[in-house]
């Protein structure tokens, strides 16, 4: 099977890391020259081989599947490597966040696309390593494309689960990206949810994305908001997050995936949506200014 990873980040050096290990060579695509990846996992450290490709031009083959682990934000400036990548047959692997990858990919000059749930924390260190810190494991729809994913991903670090209730568990994660719009905005990191007025306006805030993911078809609870919750005052205090990352470095946030979408489906359905009023528009200007 031939690989190709789109944009070696956090993710996407998690993916060509477990690939690697497998025995695949992985084609390496992004923005920055370099010669490898580097991925540190407790006290293992797993160095992929480059070099990574800047210039969709020079692709001259194919590939069986991409994963596309750019940003939302990314997506645009990915389509040239797609174009070049993808054959009729080829799988497209999008791990991006939101419950809308399908809909923001838009169409495919070739290939099928396949959402993913992306549920593993890794981040990029200041020496350009990435760091997991936690399990890596993958969701994907119960459809055959996802046969290509799982065999490629077969025996590595990085599990993929197939479920026939994608809706509930894309639902299940944009909650948990949802709530962690809140560290964007007091850039702070997990220890703040430890705080009793941040842990009640989370709870409120995920008990307002309850109806809109329900009405969306997802299966969630009270008790799935209240799980969210613990996970996060359950992290190491100093766990961040990539829109937190994003925001400290001034780069533009995925908002509208992450929180916007639960404001403008709540409208689409009659829902009320009082603290995404607040938050999404506090959102888009950290983000996108002016000012």
């Amino acid at each position: 099977m031939t690989v190709a990873v789109v944009g070696p980040g956090a993710i996407g050096t998690t993916i060509a890391a477990a690939l690697y290990e497998g025995g695949a060579s992985p084609m390496l695509c992004g923005r920055t020259p370099r010669d490898q990846l580097e991925l540190r996992d407790g006290d293992d450290m797993v160095v992929v081989p480059g070099p990574v490709l800047v210039d969709p031009d020079a692709v001259d083959r194919t590939v069986d599947l991409a994963f596309l682990s750019v940003k939302a934000t990314q997506t645009e400036r990915a389509r040239g490597w797609l174009e070049a990548l993808c054959a009729p047959s080829t799988v497209v692997c999008v791990l991006q966040n939101g419950v809308e990858q399908e809909k923001s990919l838009g169409h495919l000059p070739h290939g099928r696309a396949v959402p993913a749930v992306v549920w593993f924390p890794a981040q990029t260190l200041p020496d350009g390593v990435v760091q997991l810190r936690g399990d890596a494991r993958l969701t994907l729809p119960d459809e055959p494309a996802a046969n290509v994913v799982v065999r490629a991903l077969a025996g590595s670090r990085c599990a993929v689960d197939v479920s026939a209730d994608f809706v509930s568990e894309a639902w299940r994660k944009l909650l948990q990206n949802a709530a962690a719009g809140l560290m964007a905005l007091t850039h702070r990191r997990s220890g703040m949810f430890h705080r009793t007025d941040i842990d009640r306006l989370t709870t409120d805030y995920l008990r307002e994305c309850l109806p809109v993911a329900r009405a969306e078809g997802a299966a969630l609870n009270e008790a799935d908001a209240l799980a969210i919750v613990d996970k996060f005052r359950g992290f190491p205090p100093d766990m961040g997050t990539s829109i937190l990352a994003d925001r400290e470095a001034g780069r533009p946030l995925e908002w509208d995936v992450r929180n916007g979408v639960v404001q403008r489906l709540g409208r689409l359905h009659g829902i009320p949506t009082p603290i995404s009023d607040v938050l999404v528009p506090l959102l888009a200007a950290a983000s996108d200014g002016p000012g």
